[in-house]
């Protein structure tokens, strides 16, 4: 009898769910949720006024999601619940709360409901941008070994700055809360009944090694005498590896979600990372790229390299037994939104009803008529800051040789070819100091419904691009590792890479450059790196006096 498995991911805007065969990956129902709070960035839902660069969220809508998509698969599927033997989760990150120590969120609570610091803090909350160019002055100034496998540089993104600037700004919220987690742990929290930390934010997003674990108390000191002992007050020492069941449903989670109690629960894992498995990503030398708001750029590798500009590299993780290795882009899908939403005349609109097509449709299908060079146009992709390799939030977008006869699809197809660029500089990055990057994967919904964005990359990198066979790679990831969270005598996998071959699938469609048009992506990548290294590395800091004489 066939056993199956339910994988959960949480993205920025929505959660999906997935209910797959565990034998051999096929997905049988998938439900989305949109989250009802979306991203405040604004205000919070009392009207309470938030600062430049917040991002916050609102946890309940992550509850909402188990229980309105898991009933629903159960629903459209018909498989017994008897037969469903695990479940597994991942989150966006670094996306963390302050809780209690039960882990009821500070902002359930009625005397912190205005508080903004008792909420989410969001990956791109890029509020605590001083923190994180504090602590890396601080670091680099002690010769902090540890530094290096972040690429030199810890980002606003991550845990440390923002619970630094939760103590700066709110010490009351900082006092109140007993823990500070990660949303890819709390979730699992909720499902299991126990507090687990995983291996991957540990990791990639709290400075955590699997040899030398944490930086030092003198280090977390040196940074503010009040956080000296923030790992063990806020934190905890004990991280569990990927792959392992952190636990089994409670009770109150089979009833939340309709899954029968006592069933594995995977440990947590980021939402990218979780991918690798989704397309049989199994040995080195293979990035898989994760296209969606962002980009994130995660591959396995046997040795440990120190790259300068990379998110980091973290020993277990991605896969148990090798070196995993993180980059991205924090600009791509949400920066074509915001020129649909804010740059096209209302003619384009007026054509595309008349043709019957959404105006994604008919934008991509003039943009796709352009040549590479056509436009003489060249954007850098900073609409949301650079995360790799210049790891700077405070860099901004730029366009570079319009016209007054430039068309807003030569824009939008230039917005497009700078976010190849910057995948580019990723993988020439990784070449130069000693990771190889051989083969190209792509993920997530841009990967899936954009066949001209799919070309242009394959131009641009000179690679092939294989597809992930999937749509909802991450939540099908989770559920690979729900299987080996259950077990082989529950009907699940020994270990990820057997569950992996098994249940990971790539599309039979593969992107293969043009070589004409990439001979022209070489000439233009070349303007690119210019204009990157120019504006990125402090020739010319326009950008940030710019933001600077903004925010003031």
């Amino acid at each position: 009898m066939n056993k199956y498995v339910v994988g959960v991911d949480y993205g920025t805007l929505s959660g999906r769910a997935v209910l797959v065969n565990a034998v051999t990956g096929e997905e049988l129902a998938a439900s989305v949720y949109n989250y009802p709070h979306a991203v405040m960035d604004k205000t919070l839902p009392d009207g309470t006024p938030l600062g430049p660069d917040w991002a916050l969220q609102d946890p309940q809508d992550y509850i909402d999601v188990l229980s309105h998509t898991i009933p629903e698969i159960l629903k459209i599927s018909g498989v017994s619940r008897e037969d469903i033997i695990g479940i597994g989760t991942d989150f966006t990150a670094c996306s963390v709360l302050p809780v209690k120590a039960d882990g009821t969120p500070l902002c359930f609570l009625p005397e912190y409901k205005n508080r903004p610091h008792a909420y989410v803090k969001l990956w791109k909350h890029h509020a605590a941008q001083d923190k994180a160019n504090r602590l890396n002055e601080i670091a680099t100034k002690r010769g902090e070994p540890w530094l290096q496998n972040y690429g030199g540089k810890i980002s606003s993104e991550w845990a440390i700055p923002k619970i630094w600037q939760i103590l700066d700004e709110d010490p009351e919220i900082y006092g109140a809360m007993d823990r500070f987690i990660e949303l890819a742990d709390w979730i699992v929290w909720q499902l299991c009944g126990k507090e687990t930390r995983n291996s991957c934010t540990a990791g990639y997003k709290e400075m955590w090694n699997k040899k030398t674990g944490f930086p030092s108390d003198d280090f977390f000191q040196a940074l503010d005498p009040r956080l000296e002992h923030v790992i063990d007050e806020k934190f905890s020492r004990d991280i569990i590896p990927l792959g392992s069941k952190a636990g089994t449903l409670t009770a109150q989670a089979a009833k939340l979600t309709g899954l029968r109690e006592g069933i594995a629960v995977a440990v947590g894992i980021i939402d990218a990372h979780v991918c690798i498995p989704a397309v049989g990503i199994d040995g080195p030398g293979k990035m898989l790229a994760i296209m969606g708001t962002s980009t994130c750029h995660i591959m396995i590798g046997e040795k440990e390299y120190q790259v300068p500009g990379m998110c980091g590299v973290v020993e277990d993780g991605v896969m148990p037994g090798y070196f995993g290795y993180e980059a991205g882009q924090t600009c791509v899908g949400d920066h074509f939104s915001w020129f649909i939403d804010n740059c096209l005349p209302a003619s384009y609109y007026e054509e595309a009803n008349k043709q019957n097509k959404n105006i994604h449709q008919f934008l991509r299908e003039k943009a796709e008529k352009q040549k590479p060079g056509q436009s003489g146009l060249v954007a850098l992709d900073w609409w949301n800051g650079n995360r790799s390799v210049l790891v700077d939030v405070d860099l901004t977008g730029m366009m570079l040789g319009m016209t007054l006869q430039t068309k807003p699809e030569e824009i939008y197809r230039a917005l497009i070819e700078a976010t190849a660029y910057g995948t580019r500089m990723i993988i020439e990055n990784y070449r130069k100091y000693g990771v190889p990057v051989e083969e190209f994967f792509a993920s997530g919904g841009i990967s899936q419904k954009d066949p001209m964005t799919m070309q242009i990359y394959a131009d641009v990198i000179n690679m092939p691009v294989k597809i992930a066979g999937v749509l909802q790679g991450g939540a099908l990831g989770s559920a690979i590792f729900a299987s080996v969270a259950a077990g082989k005598t529950a009907g699940g996998y020994a270990d990820v890479f057997e569950a992996a071959r098994n249940m990971g699938r790539v599309k039979d469609t593969v992107y293969y450059p043009n070589q004409e048009n990439a001979a022209i992506y070489d000439k233009l990548f070349d303007e690119y790196r210019i204009l990157h290294d120019y504006f990125g590395r402090g020739a010319n800091d326009v950008m940030k006096r710019l933001k600077k004489l903004k925010n003031s």
